[in-house]
């Protein structure tokens, strides 16, 4: 049964490392971790496809915007033949503090467009979630959540960013290597250890 992977972000280089893109920094990621081809143009996005960790895995990152990401990843969905719980989609969560990494199975959108766009054009809420911590604003914040969730990361989080992301590729691997539960099961624990409590 073949997986795909699903990074959430915007196209183009005014949010490329933006907070809301960190699902396709993942994906970049994930795919050289991989060893999986260089990404083509394909169901509205970038699309790689190919063997890894013993069984059939895709990549797709859609270039539709985030709040149209459906439009891409259902036709990628019917073309590779695969139920909703084999989507695994790499997202910014704004309910866990910046740098947690967590996987969750099924849900809600909480508001974020793109995993609403998901539910409303593939029809579920079954799909996994790879959710990477980018916290709420502070207080000092002026602005709208969206304009915070389109900003760029701080300093100080730029230091970190790179480990967050390979924290997300590890999970990533997780999940396609051992399964949904075992895999939610052992990254979250890290995550509470390293946080202090559980989410």
């Amino acid at each position: 049964m073949a997986r795909l992977v699903v990074g959430l972000g915007n196209p183009g280089t005014r949010y490329e490392r933006s907070r809301h893109n960190v699902g396709f920094l993942a994906l970049d990621a994930l795919r050289i971790d991989l060893g999986l081809p260089p990404f083509r143009a394909k169901f509205s996005g970038e699309f790689s496809r190919g063997e890894a960790l013993g069984s059939a895995v895709a990549l797709l990152k859609p270039l539709t915007f985030m709040n149209l990401a459906g439009e891409s990843v259902q036709p990628a969905v019917t073309f590779l033949k695969i139920a909703p719980a084999e989507v695994l989609v790499v997202h910014d969560e704004l309910d866990l503090p910046f740098a947690d990494v967590r996987i969750k199975a099924g849900g809600g959108h909480a508001g974020h467009n793109g995993l609403r766009s998901l539910i409303d054009r593939v029809g579920s809420l079954d799909f996994v979630r790879i959710r990477i911590g980018i916290g709420r604003p502070p207080p000092d914040f002026r602005g709208e959540i969206a304009d915070y969730v389109l900003s760029s990361f701080d300093p100080s989080e730029r230091v970190d960013l790179d480990e967050v992301i390979a924290r997300a590729v590890a999970a990533g691997r997780n999940l396609l290597m051992h399964g949904t539960q075992a895999a939610m099961n052992e990254v979250n624990a890290k995550s509470s250890s390293r946080s202090g409590a559980p989410k």
